[in-house]
């Protein structure tokens, strides 16, 4: 896309000399490779760019340890409480609901508030979703807080990969994509086991209010640093002469696109229906790991938190090795198509194989091995398919098709804890059970794959979408 602005501005890009005479820049910031001495091709000091991205990636690491407490704090829970497997479960599936609810208000946030305002909000609600369980703990109690942490958790990743993506040309966002999405991964090898240590060693009373804690303290730090970045508009109007004006961005200058074509294009709709999939998956390691771990497996509470990360340090390593070869090799000229579409669906398939290997399996070790690795290879999907739909739509869209895109992810996370939940109290064992509900999950990923690689193409639809954008891949 080429696009034209006044050069030096915006905060963190570098001034010109051009700046002082009022003329304008044109660059084809989808194209143009970065400039040396540390600034991007639109001037934004990439030093800048990065340290932002990491403060987004801190914020998704606190998000998905929201998530993932559930599951370290499910045994004492339901010792303490009395609960069944199938009422966690239904808590964890229930969660998913409102998430998927929150976010298709991405959009709308994005229109209301700057971004600025918009992430600082929900992480305090992540805060305030955490402290009614340590007043009054119950079953009804920990619905409701689940149900407003869904509800307060769903924008965000849309969100954050807007944040993100504000601060990356189009065609270098799988790496910061996969920083994002590698935030689960972070969570369960450096937070996970802390919040396991707390719990054993303090009460699960105690993991809920670190997190709260943790959520305040990025508040602050988010609200002294954050600068809006110069590739994506924020959808937030401000009066200039008495009249309502988007914010400006270089983004501005390519048209919208109908919502209706983006959410009806090939790569939208089986895209969607692959990370939902492999959400599904997701969702059910972070509900139910460590109880597979303890109840399935016979490992002990403390091993199974520790062992909560496995699955994620493999994860994280395909995702940052994917994303890094897929962003050097298209902005070489590689097909988007293979490196965003191809890769991570056959990645899922072999991840889909392994899973259905699972129940004839009777090693604990070798369980654990093959789950971990079958996650990894399925967690590549994340980073790869958002770049992938971004590119579809105009940079001012980012935000709405990203939180639609993203909610219907999250219905994936919606129907399996629950399910798997009845699958384990139906079963003979509990080890049955999670194998079983493994090897189902496995089974639908693959073929929500197969439907990606026959259908997805975000080259073709990106030229049918955007058709005033300069194609450069």
């Amino acid at each position: 896309m080429t696009v034209t602005t006044a050069s030096g501005s915006g905060s963190g890009r570098k001034p010109s000399a051009s700046a002082a005479a009022d003329a304008p820049i044109t660059s084809d910031f989808e194209s143009v490779p970065t400039p040396r001495g540390g600034y991007g091709p639109l001037g934004e000091r990439r030093l800048t760019a990065w340290g932002l991205t990491s403060l987004l990636v801190s914020l998704y690491v606190i998000n998905y340890a929201d998530k993932a407490v559930l599951g370290i704090i499910a045994k004492p829970l339901r010792v303490e409480l009395g609960l069944t497997a199938a009422q966690i479960g239904l808590v964890g599936s229930l969660f998913f609901l409102t998430f998927t609810i929150g976010g298709f208000f991405a959009g709308l946030l994005n229109r209301w508030m700057t971004l600025r305002w918009s992430l600082v909000l929900l992480g305090l609600c992540w805060a305030a979703a955490m402290l009614p369980m340590i007043a009054v703990a119950g079953f009804a109690v920990l619905l409701i807080s689940r149900l407003f942490l869904g509800l307060a958790e769903g924008p965000s990743s849309a969100l954050l990969h807007t944040a993100a993506y504000a601060w990356h040309p189009p065609a270098r966002r799988a790496l910061p994509g996969a920083l994002l999405a590698g935030s689960a991964s972070i969570s369960k090898i450096a937070i996970a086991p802390l919040l396991t240590v707390i719990t054993v060693s303090f009460g699960w009373r105690w993991a809920l209010f670190s997190l709260a804690a943790a959520g305040m303290v990025w508040a602050v730090a988010w609200l002294t640093v954050w600068r809006p970045g110069p590739y994506i508009a924020s959808g937030k109007t401000k009066k200039v002469d008495g009249t309502e004006k988007a914010e400006a961005s270089p983004a501005d200058a390519e048209p919208a696109t109908p919502w209706i074509k983006i959410f009806l294009a090939p790569t939208f709709i089986t895209g969607a229906l692959l990370v939902m999939s492999v959400y599904a998956l997701v969702s059910v390691v972070l509900t139910w790991l460590p109880s597979y771990f303890e109840d399935g497996l016979g490992y002990s509470q403390l091993q199974s938190g520790s062992m909560f990360a496995f699955p994620s340090i493999v994860g994280l390593a395909l995702m940052l090795l994917s994303s890094v070869t897929s962003d050097r090799m298209i902005t070489k000229g590689a097909s988007p198509r293979v490196l965003r579409i191809v890769v991570p669906s056959v990645g899922v398939l072999i991840s889909g194989v392994l899973l259905f290997l699972l129940p004839s399996i009777s090693a604990p070790i070798v369980c654990v091995l093959i789950l971990s690795v079958g996650y990894g290879f399925a967690a590549m999907v994340f980073p790869l398919l958002n770049a992938a739909v971004a590119e579809t739509c105009p940079p001012r869209q980012t935000a709405g098709t990203l939180g639609v895109f993203l909610a219907i992810m999250a219905i994936g996370g919606l129907v399996a804890p629950y399910a798997t939940g009845v699958i384990v109290d139906a079963a003979a064992t509990p080890a049955e059970g999670y194998a079983t509900a493994f090897q189902v999950l496995g089974l639908v990923a693959s073929v929500c794959a197969v439907l990606a690689l026959v259908f997805a193409n975000p080259v073709r639809d990106r030229k049918r979408l955007r058709p005033n954008a300069v194609l450069t891949a």
